[in-house]
């Protein structure tokens, strides 16, 4: 790498993948860097090489989070990260959200010591973070093909997680025709939040989102936007997601690379 080189990309996954894998990015640090996960209802498979890795090289999958993660990412780490579709964690990692939600798995645990070791081992032949995706992708590709499709989200989850950007618990259950009490227990199985918590979830990355694009722009317009009550329920949803408020957020990511 070379001096001064801070590195993050995006690859399109392949089609082989795009059922399950909505976004593949690849990171590369010759320094070291403050770093911020944002939360997210999606499940990352994470593969590490560095000084921060097992025997500088390992894999783990992150479960959904409802809190900022702060870290610090030291030199010569490199990273392939796959954020998963909702819902599309069991086909790919085998195991129910429950087993991942707010956690940190070993990939050793999930898809088991000879099959985790025999991916260590194609990622352990190149130093090309690019080809490192790919053989991540390769590897997903796989799994996707020995379960068949059998493990795919059930459709009701991800027409309610669409239909929750702009409306109700209350309201989009009745939109599908089932009853609350359904829809949260389907919801916390295929997603490992229920429907309350993703939609907290989608108003926050709206409103950063809206606040990041325009520097301009009026919390309180933002509020309305992004579907909060007002100004201060806005407020409030910051504090319990970040800790800090919505201005002294937006400072802090502005100054802090993104991990994901």
């Amino acid at each position: 790498m070379h001096a001064g080189l801070v590195h993050r990309s995006h690859i399109a996954p392949g089609a082989s993948v795009a059922s399950a894998v909505a976004a593949l990015f690849v990171d590369e640090r010759d320094h070291d860097v403050r770093g911020l996960l944002i939360p997210r209802p999606e499940v990352h498979l994470v593969v590490r090489f560095g000084p921060a890795a097992r025997r500088g090289l390992d894999a783990h999958a992150m479960g959904g989070t409802q809190r900022v993660r702060r870290k610090r990412i030291h030199s010569g780490q490199r990273t392939v990260t796959a954020r998963l579709h909702l819902g599309a964690h069991e086909a790919v990692l085998g195991v129910p959200a429950s087993a991942l939600v707010g956690g940190i798995v070993a990939l050793e645990d999930l898809w088991g010591d000879a099959t985790a070791q025999r991916l260590f081992e194609r990622l352990g032949d190149t130093d090309d973070t690019a080809q490192a995706a790919a053989i991540l992708e390769s590897a997903i590709a796989e799994r996707l093909a020995r379960t068949g499709g059998r493990r795919a989200p059930p459709r009701l989850t991800l027409d309610a997680a669409e239909r929750l950007a702009n409306g109700t618990v209350n309201d989009v259950a009745g939109d599908i025709g089932v009853s609350e009490r359904h829809l949260r227990r389907v919801f916390r199985e295929t997603v490992g939040v229920g429907p309350k918590a993703f939609a907290r979830l989608v108003r926050f990355h709206r409103a950063l989102r809206a606040a990041s694009e325009d520097e301009h722009a009026h919390w309180a317009n933002i509020a309305a936007d992004a579907g909060y009550y007002d100004q201060a329920h806005l407020i409030a949803e910051f504090r319990a997601f970040t800790g800090l408020t919505p201005q002294g957020f937006l400072g802090e990511l502005r100054a802090t690379e993104l991990i994901s």
